[in-house]
């Protein structure tokens, strides 16, 4: 399904080879209802950018007369890429003829490495320099989670284009970015890093971030080559702790986890990287069925695959390779082209292993891609920097961007009594809490020479002269002060209103960064509780990299406005949405759990057997007679916590406005839909009408789900299948159109076949997870 004005695509890319019975076996015989999806013209070119760059006859027979003068040593050398700090180590792996390194930290320095290695080596062989360029270069952007809040795609390809454009001016031409992995549990720190619980979210953003950093030719001066990652299943790590053990259905890393990643594989990304864990108990770096028969085979990848960090090494203590040779041996043959790490070849250039080792196809399969790329990028003409030229430096142009991305990615969770935004009323207001002052906006994944953010504190003045503003500390991030905390709560009872600024910091949030807790540290919840205790108006302000459970102080704040890590023009951001200058539009990409025990937790869950219905719910109030009785339904044998009232805190989808939306009715051209023409390609429009019914400009998120009543197999309560973003002025209306097809309709069985079945589904389109609107249709 897609947006009229997004152009949004989820059509699987297939094609009819059978390699993957063992793993993911695939049925060749069509029934009623099943078939594998028939390839467009577009589908043909499942790469379209790496496939227009790559493949010419020039280039082609370069590489081929390349590869032919090439010896063993040197081949291999190709297929890694390796860290060294020092400018002169890195230079020996560049004599050594190295494929790969990562970013020595300016464009000089860059214009030195491949100096040396066009120069110092037999063949003259340019290197890819590589850089984690996540959400910002220079100007940092907001963290991948925060962008994934506007469900505006464009805000990532902006993203993107500046990053990779700041980060090609020194030299860097290659990024281990977009994240995609597809995550239901918040205790995992690397949500951070993607776009949350769902896969079309997950799919539509990964791929603009493909095309941002790609731009339209990898030849032109401001493209880096993309990196899609982890592939795959990363995101699903047993209970929640970084690195863990996959264990996936067939159905279910076809449905859920492959899918983003063959959206940015049809959007071009030229590279992915494999993931750390197991899938299946076969480690993702040496496992040929994900690798080579799924990835490059059947989705016709013409791109790298790159391992992450010593990922090849973790083979042996995974237990599936006896020693570094036999590491390397597996991962290779399973179809992994780049090792990172650099264990492969020596700086002296000895090889590890020997060609007895190999199939000898396979590596020049692998040195063909490595070289194609570097062609594609147009290093063998000019690898060069010009060092006047690179951008160290936010300029007016990026702030900008960067703040207005930030203003896009607010989400206001609660706002009772309409304390925000702070109306032109309100003169005395008290700032407290360890954001108040903290600088810490950047995120995670952010570059150790990106320019720091301002504080909050600093940025309210700036933004908002006509307050009178006092700071006070109230707490720490993790310490309290029983001083501190009664000189912040004397302070409120002398001001209008109360800011309560409240978070994790950013270093608990990314890799190796989960966590078993995901409250608020105690002494920030006194905090909340002490200023509510005033009586006083007050609004929470968090900031933080995943969705945090606040069932402690929730009810007794009356607004809450959900502001992550925005990065270097969060703050700036913020304060314009407190004092009204901007409009929060933001919706939440993860679900908001009501206790960590409750993870993981997501909108697109199945309906189970004994579903526990929500009309049930009983009061928070009465949860002590929930423990006792047969628990928070009329039904005790239902799926449920006893201890806990049904449902997150907030779902995936919520978000507050400071005008009001409205829907009109739902106009759908086909509510009867014949199996074959969807299978021809037909595609049928929806159109509602969406109305602005408040006093102020505003945007709206509206969301499109489906759901398959009766099905082979039991399919989610709802799915995502488009959204779209439109800002309405006060009083403004227009009609929002849909297509929906094939694509929409269906799932993908245990046979690894994608199917589309008779019956009945549910359409729901609004501004939240139960939908404004609904409608019924039917497949014959």
């Amino acid at each position: 399904m897609k947006a009229i004005s997004m152009k949004h695509s989820s059509c699987p890319i297939v094609n009819d080879k059978s390699r993957l019975r063992r793993f993911i076996p695939r049925v060749e015989e069509k029934k009623q209802g099943h078939s594998l999806t028939p390839p467009t013209e577009e589908q043909h070119v499942t790469n379209r950018t790496v496939g227009r760059d790559l493949r010419n006859a020039t280039a082609e027979a370069s590489v081929e007369e390349l590869l032919a003068a090439m010896t063993w040593e040197q081949k291999l050398a190709q297929l890694q890429i390796a860290f060294r700090p020092r400018l002169e180590d890195a230079k020996d792996l560049a004599r050594g003829g190295i494929g790969a390194v990562f970013w020595p930290r300016s464009a000089e320095a860059t214009n030195e490495l491949q100096r040396t290695a066009r120069e110092e080596t037999p063949h003259g062989i340019p290197l890819l320099v590589g850089l984690d360029v996540v959400h910002g270069q220079r100007t940092t952007f907001p963290v991948p989670l925060a962008q994934a809040a506007s469900f505006d795609p464009a805000v990532a390809e902006t993203d993107a284009r500046i990053s990779a454009k700041e980060a090609a001016s020194g030299g860097v031409n290659w990024t281990f970015s977009p994240m995609v992995d597809v995550s239901r549990d918040p205790r995992w720190g690397r949500v951070v890093e993607g776009f949350g619980e769902d896969v079309h979210v997950n799919g539509v953003f990964g791929a603009a971030k493909v095309r941002g950093y790609q731009g339209e030719s990898l030849a032109d001066e401001g493209s880096i080559l993309a990196c899609v990652k982890h592939f795959v299943a990363y995101g699903q790590a047993e209970g929640g702790r970084d690195y863990n053990t996959v264990d996936v259905s067939v159905q279910r890393l076809r449905n859920v986890y492959l899918e983003p990643f063959r959206a940015a594989v049809k959007a071009g990304a030229a590279t992915v990287m494999a993931a750390f864990n197991t899938v299946s108990g076969r480690p993702a770096h040496a496992n040929r069925l994900l690798l080579t028969d799924l990835l490059k085979e059947e989705w016709g990848f013409g791109g790298v695959v790159v391992g992450d960090a010593d990922g090849v090494v973790n083979l042996i203590d995974h237990g599936v390779a006896a020693h570094l040779g036999d590491a390397l041996q597996q991962s290779y043959a399973a179809g992994l082209d780049v090792e990172m790490g650099g264990n492969a070849v020596s700086a002296e250039g000895d090889a590890l292993l020997s060609p007895d080792d190999f199939d000898s196809d396979r590596i020049d399969d692998a040195v063909r891609r490595v070289l194609r790329l570097k062609h594609a990028l147009g290093l063998f003409g000019d690898p060069y920097k010009k060092t006047a030229l690179e951008i160290t430096a936010p300029s007016e142009e990026t702030r900008l961007a960067a703040r207005q991305a930030a203003e896009k990615c607010l989400v206001l969770l609660k706002n009772d009594g309409g304390v925000l935004p702070l109306g032109p009323t309100v003169r005395r207001v008290l700032l407290v809490g360890p954001y108040a002052a903290s600088t810490d906006h950047l995120g995670a994944w952010v570059q150790s020479f990106a320019e720091p953010a301002a504080a909050l504190a600093d940025a309210i003045q700036i933004e908002c002269p006509q307050w009178s503003l006092t700071v006070k500390e109230g707490s720490g991030f993790f310490n309290g002060n029983p001083a501190l905390l009664a000189d912040a709560v004397a302070s409120a009872k002398q001001h209008d209103v109360v800011l309560i600024a409240v978070g994790e910091p950013s270093s608990l949030t990314g890799e190796a960064s989960s966590r078993s807790d995901l409250r608020l540290p105690e002494c920030q919840e006194e905090l909340i509780k002490a200023i509510a205790g005033t009586s006083q108006p007050f609004a929470v302000v968090m900031f933080n990299g995943r969705p945090l459970v606040t069932s402690a102080w929730i009810d007794s704040a009356p607004s809450v406005l959900e502001a992550w890590h925005l990065g270097l023009e969060g703050p700036a951001a913020v304060a314009r949405a407190l004092s009204g200058a901007v409009n929060p539009g933001g919706k939440l990409p993860m679900t908001f759990p009501r206790s960590t025990g409750q993870v993981p937790i997501y909108y697109d869950h199945e309906n189970t057997g004994r579903p526990a219905t929500v009309s049930a719910r009983i009061e928070e109030a009465d949860m002590d007679v929930a423990l006792m009785g047969p628990g928070n339904t009329d039904d005790r044998f239902t799926s449920k916590y006893r201890d806990l009232a049904l449902g997150p805190q907030f779902t995936f989808g919520h978000g507050l406005s400071y005008t009001s939306f409205r829907y009109g009715e739902l106009w759908v051209e086909a509510k009867d839909l014949a199996l074959e023409a969807l299978r021809d390609g037909q595609v049928f429009r929806i159109k509602i009408p969406l109305f602005n019914t408040g006093d102020c400009f505003g945007d709206e998120v509206t969301l499109v789900f489906i759901r398959d009543r009766v099905a082979s197999l039991a399919q989610p309560v709802r799915r995502l299948r488009a959204f779209t973003r439109t800002s309405l002025r006060a009083g403004q209306s227009e009609v929002l159109s849909f297509d929906v097809g094939w694509s929409d309709l269906g799932f993908w069985d245990n046979e690894g076949l994608y199917v589309v079945e008779p019956g009945e589904f549910e359409l729901h389109i609004g501004g939240g997870l139960e939908g404004d609107a609904h409608s019924m249709l039917r497949v014959t």
